[in-house]
């Protein structure tokens, strides 16, 4: 998988949907771009959690986590699921899994 070539063939409709998956794009980077939001992506990566055991592997309140977790929420990167009183979250698909691979292999992987 390479990155696609342009050159001056492109047509207007190609650089209309080209700036709209830039934007789609910037949105995603700027949801993940919070190390308390990819701690959290990287916790869900593994399968569903509560909001209780996302506190406390993050070691953080619920009005911090609930932030964070409304943030990705909005970008639609999680999804919630409510049991009783408690509230359990994953990742929507599999994109948010995708780019954690990558950050770890990058940043968190030993040479």
């Amino acid at each position: 998988m390479g990155l696609p070539v342009f050159d001056e063939n492109i047509t207007n409709e190609e650089m209309d949907k080209m700036a709209t998956n830039a934007m789609d794009a910037a949105n995603f980077l700027k949801a993940i771009s919070h190390e308390g939001r990819l701690m959290i992506l990287c916790y869900l990566a593994s399968g569903e959690k509560s909001v209780t055991e996302l506190e406390t592997l993050l070691s953080a309140r619920q009005a911090s986590v609930s932030q964070q977790l409304s943030r990705l929420r909005l970008e639609g990167l999680v999804t919630p699921r409510r049991d009783g009183k408690a509230i359990y979250y994953s990742l929507t698909d599999d994109r948010p899994k995708k780019i954690m691979e990558i950050v770890y292999d990058l940043f968190c992987k030993d040479d």
